[in-house]
C-alpha cells in the first residue's frame, strides 16, 4: 500500500477550489482478496479464510460452481490473530501471516500470546489452489498444540450466491475419506459430476468430513510445513495432477513470460508506478489464454467468463500499448458470432455476444446467459476496434480473416439493431428472462425520464448512436484498404446520416448536453448523464456541442472530485450509491478522457487522469475497483467504496493506460510507423514518464516523456530510426 502523502495539484477550471488535497490510505470496508488463474479462482475474506456463510460469495470457484465453500483455520479452538495480508504479482499468489492469542488451558500452562508464528502461502494452478503453511515455534520451551482445518464443498452455482434459493438441486454424493485425502462430490441436475480433493500432506493426526486436525510438537525455533492442496474436477475435465513444487513454477514463469513482451509504463512518482503497476498485473490475472488469443475475463467475482463489451472495451483501453489483446478479442468474439434469431439467447445474425457463461444453472437454462446475446453495443464496437486495431497495427491479414464478420455485424446494425428504421439503433428483449437494459448501464433503474419514470423501449441510448457511428467510419476506412471504394462511400454517407438526425433529436439546448437516451415514443430522457462525454469518444458530437458537453461535466453535480458521476447529482434519480445512477466508474471517466483529447482537451483529460489517480491512492493494491460511490470529494477524506463492486475489474484495470494515452493526446499508426502526440499535457508532478517496448510497426521502441513550463518533450530512446514521432501542439 502507498505511504500516506499529501500532494497538490491543479483540477479543471470550475470545477472547485483551486487545488486538490490528495492524502494516503483512509479508513476502508472490509477487504477481500482473491486468486484466478483460467476458469478457476478463489475468493478469501479480509483475513484469509473461507467462512461458511452460504450468501457470501468467498469460495473456491471453478466453471462458475463453488468447489470450496469453507476453509478456517484454528490454534485450540482459537482463532488466529492477523499480522499481515499481501499479494505477490512476482507469482500471482497470497500471502498471509498470524499468531496465536492467549490461550488458557484446564490444568496447564497457557500459551502465551504470539508464541507461534504461522505463514501461509496460496496460490491458484490448472484448478486448483495450492497452500503452504510454515508453522515456527518462537517460545522459549518446546511448544505440543494443535492447528484444525475446518472445510465444506456445497456446490453452488455462482447465480445461486446473494440470489433466491434454488427450487430444485442435484445430488451431494458421500465424502470419500482416506488417511490424508477427503474427496466431496455432486451430481449436478445438468448431469456432470463434479469432486473436490483437499490433500494434506504430512498426513492428518484425525480427518473428518469437515474438519482436519494436526497435532504439533515443536522445540523452541524450530519449523514445519503443512502442506494443502485442492484439487477441482468435473467430469470430462479433471485436474491435472502437479505438485506445488511444479504449479509454483509454471505460475512464475508465466507471469514472467507476460512481462518480457508486454509494454511497460512508468513514472517517477512511485504511488502513480504502482497504480500502473497494478493495472498491468490485474489485467495479466484476469486473461484467458484461448486458443483464439489473450481474453479478459470481465471481473472478480462475479464476471470470471468473457463479456463481449467489457472485452472490447478493455481492449480499446490499452490498444496503443498490448494490441495483442484487441486481437485475441476480436478472434473469439468473431468465432462466437450470432449466426441465427434464437430468442432464448437474444441472438440475432451478426449480433456480438454479450456473455458466455459455465455451470449448471446456465447449462440447464435456469439463467439465460450460458450463451446470451442481449447487448446492443458489443456489435459497433467490435466494428469500431477492428478498425483501430487495423490503424494501430497495420495487420491486414487479420483484418481480412475478420472481415465478413464485420460485414455480418454492419448488417445486424442495419437489419435488426434499427428495429424501426428510424436511423437509430435501439434494443428491446427478445427474452423475458434476459437483461430489460442491453447497454453498458443495464440496472432495471439506469435509464429514465426527467421526472424519474422509467423509460419504456425499444430504446435507442446517446452513446450507442455515437458507437455506430465511429463503427461505420471505421468500416468504411477498412473497406478502403480492402479495395471496396463504393462500401467505403455508403458507409460514410451512413455515418454523415446519423450524426445529422443524432443532433437533432438528442440535443437537449436547455440542458447543453444530450438526451440520455429516446425511449419506445421516441422522447428523449431529458437527463445530464456522463453517457454524453462518451459521444466526445466517438466523435459524433459537433465541435460547438462538445465544449458544451464537456463544459458541463465539470460541474459539480457531474464531477465529485474523484471523476464523473453517471447521472448529474440534479438528477431526480440520482443517487451517489447507485449502481448507474450516480457512482464514478473507472471505465466510463477513461473513454470520456479520451473524448476530450479528441477534441483537443486534453488539459481537462488529464485532470481527470489526476482525479482518478488520486482516487486509488485510497483503494487496496492502487486497484481502482469496478466502481466507486459518487459523494462529493473532501478534503482528507477518500472515496466511498461501492459494498458489491468487483475488484479487479478488467476494464478498470485499463482505465489507467488510457488516461494515460488521452493526457498525451497519444496515437499509434502500425501502418505508417509513427507515433503521434497532440497537445500533450502532463502533471508535473508525475515527473518523467517511461515507455519500454512499445511495438509500433514493425519496431519496438523506448520513449522517455518530460514534462516543463511549455509542454511536454518526447524522446525515442530506441528504435528511432524506424519511427517517425510527430508532435502537434
Amino acid at each position: 500500500m502507498p505511504h500516506p502523502q499529501s500532494l497538490s495539484m491543479p483540477i479543471a477550471a470550475g470545477t472547485g477550489p483551486d487545488t486538490v488535497h490528495v492524502t494516503g490510505p483512509t479508513p476502508r470496508a472490509a477487504r477481500s482478496w482473491v486468486l484466478r488463474h483460467a476458469d478457476t479462482f478463489a475468493l478469501f475474506n479480509q483475513a484469509g479464510e473461507i467462512p461458511q456463510i452460504a450468501q457470501a460469495p468467498c469460495g473456491l470457484f471453478h466453471g462458475g460452481t463453488r468447489f470450496l465453500s469453507g476453509l478456517t483455520l484454528e490454534i485450540e479452538g482459537h482463532t488466529p490473530l492477523l499480522l499481515r495480508a499481501a499479494f505477490s504479482d512476482a507469482d500471482d499468489s497470497l500471502a498471509f501471516t498470524y499468531t496465536n492469542p492467549m490461550m488458557r488451558r484446564d490444568g496447564s500452562a497457557p500459551i502465551a500470546p504470539c508464541t507461534l508464528f504461522l505463514a501461509v502461502r496460496r496460490f491458484v494452478w490448472e484448478g486448483t489452489c495450492f497452500q503452504e503453511l510454515r508453522a515456527t515455534n518462537y517460545g522459549l520451551i518446546d511448544l505440543h498444540t494443535t492447528l484444525t482445518f475446518r472445510f465444506a464443498a456445497d456446490y453452488a452455482d455462482l447465480f445461486e450466491i446473494g440470489g433466491p434459493a434454488r427450487p430444485n438441486r442435484g445430488r451431494d454424493l458421500p465424502p470419500d475419506l482416506a488417511h490424508d485425502r477427503v474427496i466431496f462430490g455432486y451430481l449436478g441436475l445438468d448431469g456432470i459430476l463434479r469432486h473436490t480433493a483437499l490433500e494434506f500432506l504430512p498426513a492428518a493426526d484425525e480427518l473428518s468430513a469437515s474438519a482436519c486436525r494436526v497435532d504439533l510438537h515443536l522445540r523452541s525455533r524450530q519449523e514445519t510445513l503443512l502442506t494443502l492442496i485442492v484439487r477441482c474436477a468435473s467430469q470430462g475435465t479433471p485436474a491435472r495432477h502437479l505438485s506445488l513444487r511444479e504449479a509454483r513454477s509454471a505460475a512464475g514463469a508465466a507471469v514472467e513470460g507476460s512481462r518480457a513482451w508486454t509494454c511497460h509504463v512508468a513514472t517517477e512518482d512511485a504511488a502513480f508506478k504502482r497504480w500502473l503497476d497494478r493495472g498491468g498485473a490485474d489485467l495479466h490475472l484476469l486473461t484467458f489464454d484461448l486458443p483464439t488469443g489473450p481474453y479478459p475475463a470481465a471481473g472478480l467475482p462475479w464476471y470470471n467468463t468473457p463479456f463481449g463489451r467489457d472485452g472490447l472495451i478493455t481492449a480499446l483501453e490499452c490498444l496503443w500499448l498490448r494490441p495483442g489483446l484487441a486481437r485475441g478479442v476480436l478472434t473469439y468474439l468473431a468465432q462466437a458470432q450470432a449466426t441465427a434469431v434464437v430468442p432464448a439467447e437474444d441472438a440475432e445474425p451478426g449480433k456480438i455476444l454479450h456473455e458466455v457463461r459455465p455451470g449448471e444453472m446456465a447449462a440447464l437454462r435456469e439463467v439465460p446467459f450460458g450463451r446470451y446475446f442481449g447487448s446492443v453495443d458489443a456489435t459497433p464496437l467490435f466494428v469500431l476496434l477492428a478498425g483501430a486495431y487495423f490503424t494501430r497495427t497495420g495487420d491486414r491479414p487479420v483484418v481480412e480473416a475478420l472481415w465478413p464478420h464485420i460485414d455480418a455485424a454492419l448488417r445486424w446494425i442495419d437489419e435488426y439493431g434499427d428495429r424501426d428504421g428510424d436511423g437509430f439503433v435501439e434494443y428491446a428483449p427478445q427474452t423475458r428472462a434476459g437483461l430489460r437494459h442491453q447497454g453498458w448501464r443495464d440496472s432495471d433503474d439506469a435509464i429514465f425520464h426527467a421526472d424519474g419514470t422509467l423509460a419504456e423501449g425499444p430504446i435507442a441510448l446517446c452513446e450507442v448512436q455515437g458507437y455506430v457511428y465511429a463503427a461505420r467510419q471505421a468500416a468504411a476506412a477498412l473497406a478502403t484498404v480492402l479495395g471496396d471504394a463504393e462500401r467505403a462511400a455508403a458507409l460514410r454517407s451512413q455515418a454523415d446520416s446519423l450524426r445529422e438526425i443524432f443532433e437533432a433529436q438528442f440535443w437537449c439546448p436547455d440542458l447543453a448536453t444530450y438526451a440520455l437516451a429516446l425511449d419506445g415514443d421516441k422522447r428523449p430522457c431529458r437527463v445530464r448523464a456522463s453517457t454524453a462525454g462518451q459521444c466526445l469518444f466517438t466523435g459524433i458530437a459537433h465541435p460547438d456541442r462538445a465544449q458544451q458537453v464537456a463544459a458541463g461535466l465539470f460541474k459539480p453535480d457531474c464531477f465529485s472530485g474523484w471523476g464523473i458521476r453517471t447521472i448529474a447529482a440534479s438528477a431526480v434519480r440520482y443517487n451517489p450509491m447507485g449502481y448507474h445512477v450516480g457512482a464514478v466508474w473507472p471505465h466510463d471517466n477513461a473513454l470520456i478522457a479520451l473524448g476530450l483529447s479528441r477534441y483537443g482537451w486534453n488539459d481537462l483529460a488529464a485532470d481527470l487522469l489526476v482525479a482518478l489517480f488520486g482516487a486509488s491512492l485510497h483503494f487496496d493494491l492502487n486497484r481502482l475497483p469496478e466502481l466507486f460511490c459518487g459523494f462529493e470529494r473532501h478534503a482528507e477524506e477518500g472515496p466511498i467504496a461501492y459494498p458489491l463492486a468487483c475488484s479487479p475489474q478488467a476494464w478498470s484495470a485499463a482505465s489507467a493506460f488510457c488516461l494515460v494515452q488521452a493526457a498525451l493526446g497519444l496515437s499509434v499508426n502500425g501502418v505508417e510507423d509513427s507515433l503521434i502526440f497532440v497537445k500533450p499535457s502532463w502533471p508535473s508532478f508525475l515527473g518523467q514518464m517511461s515507455v519500454h517496448n512499445l511495438e509500433v510497426g514493425s519496431a519496438t521502441v523506448d520513449l522517455a516523456l518530460i514534462p516543463h513550463r511549455e509542454g511536454v518533450n518526447i524522446e525515442v530512446l530506441r528504435g528511432s530510426h524506424r519511427v517517425k514521432v510527430v508532435i502537434i501542439k
